[in-house]
Formats: C-alpha cells, sequence, structure tokens
C-alpha cells in the first residue's frame, strides 16, 4: 500500500490555467482520508508552494527550492535545508556579471534581482511572485540561498550547462524547471534527496512512495520513489524512466494516479 504521495505543482498539480481542479481536489481529500501523507514537491519558493498547498488543504511538510527546502506548512518550521555553497555562489555571480546573464536569488524567501528585466517580469507573473531589486548583488552573495537561477533561451542554457558544472564542481546540483529556466542548488538539493529525508521522517518505506512530476527536475523523485509517474504532458526522457504515464495536466492525471494506486489498490 502507497503511503506518501510527492506531487510536482507546475504542469502536475495545476492545469494549465494555474488551477487544481474540483475532481483532483477530491482525489487529494479522498486520498488523505485514507491516511496517506500528500505532499507536494517543487521548484519553486516557499511561500509561493505554501499558497497552493493551503488552497487544497494540505496540513504536511512541502518539498520547495527543487528539494532544498523542507518546511512545515501549519507551524513553517525548517526540517531540511541546503544551501548553495557560498564559493559556487560567487563564480556563479560573476560568471553571469562578465556574460550580461540575468541571474536572480532568493534571501529569506525572498526573490531578488540586480535590475529590472522582460525575464524577471515574466517569472514574477508567471509564480505570482513579488520581487526586490539590489544592485549591490555582492551584498546577497554572502547571504544563504537555497537556489540561483538563471533565464534565458533554453537552447543557449543546454550550452550553458555543461561549462557552468565545470566551473562549479560537484558541489552543486543544476537543474532545468522549465526550457527556460537553469537552476542551481546545494548538490543535496534535489527532490529526491528532500523525498527520502520526508519518506524516513513519516516512518514511510520508499517503496511504498509515489511520485509525480513532468520535468526533467522531477527525475531524481521518480528514481527513489517506489512508484515513479509522469504525467501524460511530461517531456519524453522522463517518459522513459518512468513506471507508470498518466493523463495531462488538464486532463486530471493526478487524480488518475490517486484514484489507481491509492484509492482503488
Amino acid at each position: 500500500m502507497y503511503k506518501l504521495i510527492a506531487i510536482d505543482i507546475d504542469d502536475t498539480l495545476i492545469n494549465d490555467d494555474k488551477e487544481v481542479t474540483p475532481a483532483t481536489q477530491t482525489a487529494l481529500e479522498q486520498a488523505v482520508a485514507k491516511d496517506v501523507v500528500v505532499t507536494l514537491a517543487t521548484g519553486r519558493a516557499y511561500a509561493s508552494a505554501q499558497a497552493i498547498a493551503r488552497q487544497t488543504g494540505l496540513n504536511v511538510p512541502i518539498i520547495t527550492y527543487q528539494g532544498a527546502l523542507v518546511k512545515n506548512l501549519m507551524d513553517e518550521k525548517v526540517l531540511y535545508e541546503r544551501y548553495v555553497p557560498i564559493e559556487a555562489a560567487r563564480k556563479l555571480f560573476e560568471y553571469c556579471i562578465e556574460h550580461n546573464l540575468h541571474l536572480q536569488t532568493y534571501i529569506d524567501d525572498k526573490l531578488y534581482a540586480r535590475e529590472v528585466n522582460q525575464h524577471l517580469i515574466d517569472y514574477a507573473t508567471l509564480n505570482g511572485t513579488q520581487y526586490h531589486i539590489e544592485p549591490d548583488f555582492n551584498k546577497l552573495i554572502e547571504q544563504p540561498t537555497p537556489k540561483m537561477l538563471i533565464i534565458d533561451d533554453p537552447a543557449f542554457l543546454d550550452e550553458l550547462q555543461p561549462i557552468l558544472r565545470e566551473l562549479l564542481g560537484d558541489s552543486v546540483h543544476i537543474t532545468k524547471s522549465k526550457p527556460q529556466f537553469l537552476e542551481i542548488m546545494h548538490k543535496e538539493g534535489t527532490k529526491g534527496a528532500a523525498l527520502t529525508f520526508l519518506a524516513d521522517y513519516f516512518n514511510c518505506d520508499l517503496q511504498n512512495a509515489i511520485a509525480v512530476g513532468d520535468s526533467w527536475n522531477d527525475h531524481e523523485m521518480l528514481e527513489v520513489a517506489g512508484l515513479g509517474v509522469a504525467m501524460g504532458n511530461a517531456i519524453q526522457p522522463l517518459k522513459d524512466i518512468a513506471d507508470y504515464i498518466s493523463a495531462s495536466n488538464n486532463e486530471d492525471g493526478v487524480k488518475e494516479v490517486i484514484e489507481k494506486f491509492i484509492l482503488n489498490a
């Protein structure tokens, strides 16, 4: 029996209208009623993920910043936290300045950038996030951050990724949450590491955990979970490693997973 399910938010739990449908909401409630721990696992900041989690009525720790922060919804107690190593953060900042790249960071769950541009505006609009401008980014680099993010053309970021891996070394985890978002966390700031932590926290064997996602940043949690599910709208590489492929986010794919593997098991 599955006792824990971790669900990505964007393009997984919510549809293209950024909504949790009533049918999916009902399925979530039914899973909770069967004493299954339902949690979210997202690249979003805690404040952004928290708003969605509370809409669904969830009251558990949630996985945010790709796995760099696990935090309770009710008392906001931090259970698991990994920061980008300062030396790596400094190298990344200098590289982005030198190559005129848009870099943003998160301090105390607030989004910061050096200047306002279309990348920042579009990102803030997409995630419903407020942003703060700090021209002297050096002030921020020395402060702990769970995630740094570069926004640019997808093909360019594909070329940039191996360059940054060599520059920053194995102290960081680099992934894409969307084609235009390249995200840099601590090497243990992955959804897989965070799900492993949560399974232990709830005394749940990972074989009794389900992970549901759509993008490559979900692959670590699909790989550690007993059942890894890719949405129907997921990228092909994720489908290739999934144990099961559900309907899309616009067709209540999360509801399908809950009904098939939890409610009707």
